[in-house]
């Protein structure tokens, strides 16, 4: 690890879409960042939708997100489980509130519209929660990657080249 590595919080729960989490992790270690797991504590270890394990580091509610330089909040089913656990939307809320990089991929916006921190702003999201983010007071897009201030929003895992650039790009500033 570089003295210029940033710790970044992966969420994850039950049904995690494989590659929106392990996709970030190995890129965020490849360019010489500490991504951590962070769970909502009702598991160790989360099996993604195709049954792959990946490991918790931490609970939700042990993590202060002063610690975090940035958070990642992949798609699949694990964003309906991931907002109904306060310690969760508290996190993701803090983070944003802080300025620093929230990066959220497919379903993950439901995570968003549970922490009410995508009125007024520019997002995208997998189609099917478009109408969501649209009640919840987002201006939604059909772009691979849209970046609003501290808000980085992507489609699906086609989209985590460009959805990983932008992450990587604010984590640099």
């Amino acid at each position: 690890m570089n003295s210029q590595a940033k710790i970044v919080g992966i969420l994850a729960e039950q049904d995690y879409q494989t590659l929106e989490v392990w996709y970030p992790l190995y890129r965020l270690r490849e360019a010489g960042h500490r991504p951590i797991v962070i769970g909502t504590g009702s598991a160790t270890t989360y099996r993604s939708k195709n049954d792959y394990p990946v490991a918790v580091d931490r609970p939700a509610d042990s993590v202060n997100a002063q610690e975090l330089d940035a958070i990642v909040i992949p798609g699949g089913w694990a964003p309906d489980h991931l907002r109904r656990y306060p310690a969760v939307i508290d996190l993701v809320r803090q983070v944003n509130g802080s300025g620093k990089p929230v990066a959220a991929i497919c379903h993950a916006g439901w995570v968003l519209v549970s922490a009410d921190i995508c009125r007024g702003r520019r997002a995208t999201s997998f189609v099917a929660i478009k109408d969501d983010l649209i009640a919840a007071g987002a201006n939604w897009v059909d772009e691979e990657c849209v970046i609003d201030g501290n808000l980085i929003t992507s489609r699906t895992p086609d989209d985590l080249p460009a959805f990983m650039r932008a992450l990587l790009a604010a984590l640099e500033l």
